[in-house]
């Protein structure tokens, strides 16, 4: 009696822990070729096959820098339809004129480097191809 009541439970368990293995092995293969597939981009990164700037779009996807960067940039051209701001965003433009080299510069790379090294050659007259 006690064999036909512990016969089902042991079979039970044991199917419990051979779909609890091959759960254990399939997040492991998940994580294996993941592993790979990046190791393989690496690759591809040193040898030159992937443009630089993909791999780092790819990288910044759900960060919020490019969106913070573009209200920050459109606020002045907003507040410009408002006639009791003109005179302090003129003056405020005025004060940015004057600060260190160096730090408008970093500005500059900061703003560049968020929205993409290509956004340069724009401003340079190439229209932003190779």
């Amino acid at each position: 009696m006690l064999k036909m009541l512990l016969g089902p439970v042991a079979n039970i368990a044991g199917n419990w822990v051979d779909g609890k293995v091959e759960e254990t092995k399939a997040k492991a293969a998940v994580k294996v070729e993941k592993a790979k597939a990046d190791a393989e981009v690496q690759k591809k990164i040193a040898a030159g096959d992937i443009d630089w700037e993909a791999n780092m779009a790819d990288a910044t996807k759900g960060s919020w820098k490019d969106e913070y960067l573009t209200v920050v940039l459109t606020i002045p051209a907003i507040l410009v339809f408002f006639p009791n701001m003109t005179d302090h965003i003129r003056e405020g433009f005025r004060v940015l004129e004057t600060l260190p080299a160096f730090y408008q510069n970093l500005l500059y790379i900061c703003v560049t480097a968020s929205f993409g090294i290509k956004a340069t050659d724009m401003f340079k007259g190439r229209g932003g191809k190779k």
